[in-house]
């Protein structure tokens, strides 16, 4: 069978498991067997039968609804490729536009004067959004916290050589050295309600560790932690960016605003145009 054939047979096969992109999934299994980029899996002319009986394998793995990213190993978030795995949480496309506008708010403190500006992302996980801001901007103090064992594994293998400073633990009381003292506070915390077990996918429930899901009744148990503990590292003026479900683009933002410490205070979009994260200004 030649390569064009073997990827329209995988792609079926991934296609009849209830794989949301079969082909683009297929073509990615290929290249990190042929260790090529993506895009240049399909013009391979041939496989060995090592590489056939492995693309076999992980083509099988994926149509059990295993992540594609803990096949490959690895995924893009802006410019900096993330390790991932069993055990932390995979980083989604949706959380870049946070990173993003972090970026941007640390740029500002720049252009203000602030020659360090001091950013800190809570809930780390695998410490995509502190590599990017580290990656992005290089002039800033990134610090980065995380609970799980398992997940500060990885954040200290994305975050080596990153000048980032990642500390275990719990944020409720995390980095109590950095108070009042921070321009730039990012979080993508647990989110979803307990109760919404079943409406979440076969492969975050199975293969995302339940500490980076869950979050009490409302799902807005961690979100409350991220508003006090925000305001206890934040400068006056400092800012705050917090990720919440599409579901809670009124929710998540009342909490600030019933705080009674925050000012501007608004709701933004993802890159699907669904609500997204939430931020406000330390009054």
């Amino acid at each position: 069978m030649n390569v064009a054939a073997l990827l329209v047979t995988a792609a079926g096969d991934l296609a009849a498991a209830g794989v949301a992109s079969p082909r683009f999934d297929a073509e990615a299994l290929l290249a990190h067997v042929l260790g090529v980029a993506p895009p240049h899996a399909r013009g391979a002319r041939t496989l060995t039968a090592e590489q056939q009986a492995a693309f076999a394998i992980l083509v099988r793995r994926r149509a059990a609804r295993e992540p594609l990213q803990h096949l490959v190993g690895s995924v893009g978030f802006r410019h900096v490729e993330i390790a991932v795995g069993p055990g932390v949480f995979i980083p989604r496309p949706e959380t870049e536009v946070l990173a993003g506008w972090a970026i941007d708010q640390l740029a500002a403190a720049r252009a203000l004067g602030q020659a360090g500006p001091v950013a800190v992302d809570l809930c780390t996980g695998s410490g995509a959004v502190a590599a990017t801001m580290a990656d992005e901007a290089p002039y800033a103090r990134v610090h980065a916290v995380e609970l799980s064992p398992d997940a500060v594994r990885y954040a200290a293998r994305n975050l080596s050589g990153t000048g980032v400073d990642l500390r275990q633990g719990d944020i409720a009381d995390a980095l109590d050295d950095l108070d009042g003292c921070v321009d730039v506070v990012v979080a993508n915390p647990p989110y979803i309600p307990l109760t919404a077990y079943e409406s979440v996918d076969i492969e975050t429930r199975r293969h995302d560790p339940a500490l980076a899901l869950w979050s009490g009744a409302d799902g807005m148990a961690m979100i409350r932690t991220v508003e006090r503990v925000a305001y206890r590292l934040l400068r006056s003026g400092g800012v705050v960016g917090c990720e919440h479900a599409d579901v809670q683009g009124r929710s998540a933002p009342s909490i600030f605003r019933g705080s009674g410490r925050w000012g501007d205070v608004r709701d933004h979009q993802d890159l699907a145009e669904r609500p997204r994260f939430v931020t406000a200004r330390r009054v």
